[in-house]
């Protein structure tokens, strides 16, 4: 099974060195991708002319994934700057004061502010090794989420595996989940700690996934993008 139209519940992660490589990336996939992420690792490659282009020229959905964290001034000043681009989302990390932040910056745009819960490529120890606070990453994971969700975000990024934890919950309702951390059954894990298929991930409560490598490494990007449209156009959710 096939898709003639791409559909926005999967972002493509732009993992590129440069904006160069980015555009004849998404080139390549053309029609079958709608929806990208453009990360910190591009920003000093052209990464915002990039995400200007793609939005302004080529008609696509924009994910700027900055992460930003700072005192909420600072925050603020950033993301109002950001919205300029008429961007669609843009992460910063979760904490209620930098969500605040965030959103007054946001404020008068149409731009998703989502709070980052806990990395994807992080595990129990590499929290003790940051002096994270004692407590299994699940349950801190949805503590993290509904903060932010208390604090105006319009949704969290999140692991797959916590994903159907986050949708339970009352504060959920309405809001965004974004998971990055999916791969396609048989994929190469690389630096993700905790994953799931895409069809999992939306199955548990995700409205759109992120993936990158899968599908930019692929020998053929397009088709390798078609599959996981494909797999995610069969899952019939509720959220």
């Amino acid at each position: 099974m096939t898709t003639s139209l791409s559909d926005d519940r999967l972002i493509v992660a732009l993992d590129v060195p440069n904006a160069v490589a980015g555009l004849e990336l998404a080139e390549r996939l053309g029609d079958s991708v709608n929806f990208y992420k453009i990360g910190l690792g591009m920003l000093t490659g052209g990464g915002l002319a990039l995400a200007n282009e793609l939005k302004q020229e080529h008609g696509k959905r924009i994910f700027l994934d900055m992460k930003l964290f700072d005192i909420g001034a600072t925050v603020e000043a950033a993301v109002r700057g950001l919205a300029q681009f008429d961007l669609d989302f843009l992460t910063v990390h979760g904490d209620p004061h930098v969500v605040r932040a965030a959103k007054e910056g946001a404020a008068g745009s149409d731009m998703k502010i989502l709070g980052v819960t806990i990395l994807t490529s992080l595990d129990r120890a590499d929290l003790d090794a940051g002096l994270i606070r004692d407590g299994n990453i699940p349950d801190l994971v949805v503590e993290r989420a509904v903060r932010a969700f208390e604090a105006g975000a319009d949704g969290v990024i999140a692991s797959p595996q916590e994903a159907a934890m986050i949708r339970a919950q009352s504060e959920a309702n309405g809001k965004l989940i974004v998971t990055p951390g999916v791969r396609p059954a048989g994929a190469d894990l690389g630096d993700q700690k905790r994953v799931a298929t895409p069809a999992k991930a939306i199955q548990d409560g995700a409205n759109h996934i992120v993936v990158g490598r899968p599908i930019h490494r692929a020998e053929d990007p397009a088709k390798a993008a078609r599959d996981v449209q494909a797999e995610i156009a069969t899952v019939t959710t509720t959220t």
